[in-house]
């Protein structure tokens, strides 16, 4: 079992998800396994919000969190039936 869990998080770690925020300004490519891979930014947003560092700053935490998001749920898909067999270990699954 501990074998078929490692063989799994290593697929993981080679799967990438898209979250996008601002209508598609900001793309965050992240790993399935949780980790962020890159962030693009459209120069017209930074034009458009030059003077609003925040607001900047919030479309970005919005596109990192939908990115994490579709990350978890290719985990969940990935291992979800692995975690079902682990319900004897009193582990929740």
């Amino acid at each position: 079992m501990a074998a078929e869990v490692a063989k799994a998080q290593e697929e993981l770690a080679g799967v990438e998800v898209e979250g996008t925020a601002g209508g598609g300004a900001v793309k965050v490519v992240a790993t399935a396994d949780q980790h962020i891979v890159s962030v693009t930014l459209d120069p017209e947003l930074l034009s458009d919000l030059q003077d609003d560092a925040d607001m900047i700053g919030d479309v970005i935490v919005t596109a990192v969190n939908d990115a994490l998001d579709k990350a978890r749920e290719k985990q969940e898909q990935t291992l979800g039936p692995l975690a079902g067999g682990l319900g004897g270990l009193g582990l929740p699954g």
